[in-house]
């Protein structure tokens, strides 16, 4: 299974700290040996890392992975099983996808429906989502 890390910043004084991040995720490199990737929010209110274990999408699924848009930003440990017919349910909404990976659904299915889109996720995951335009970070895991 992969690893993701996160930071959250809670005080302007205290922007995230790419350098600490990098060390955090490297930390999980027994999670994921296949890839390894870093987000910093432009304000440097939140970080999100990965370490990959390929599974889905071999070579389109690094993480963190966003929305068409780049406002949207996704890590997660696990796999979606659904995430096929939700993909053809967000691109029937004009949605356009960069890759065939299931974390790439959960930035869209999160640009589409917000936070309730956790409700139509079926499968076993830990997941982060950072919405850049509203500073909001989303953490939810399967039940």
């Amino acid at each position: 299974m992969c690893g993701i890390a996160g930071v959250l910043r809670l005080s302007t004084d205290m922007p995230v700290d790419a350098v600490v991040l990098a060390r955090m995720t490297g930390a999980l490199v027994h999670r994921g040996p296949d890839d390894e990737g870093l987000f910093v929010s432009p304000a440097r209110a939140c970080g999100l890392g990965a370490r990959r274990l390929s599974i889905i999408d071999l070579a389109g699924g690094h993480q963190p992975i966003c929305n068409e848009a780049g406002d949207v930003w996704v890590v997660q440990n696990g796999e979606i099983y659904n995430y096929k017919p939700l993909r053809a349910e967000l691109e029937a909404c004009g949605h356009v996808f960069r890759s065939e990976s299931d974390t790439e659904v959960i930035a869209h299915a999160y640009e589409q429906w917000g936070a309730a889109c956790v409700e139509r996720l079926w499968g076993m995951f830990a997941l982060a989502v950072w919405d850049e335009p509203r500073q909001r970070l989303l953490l939810a895991r399967d039940r």
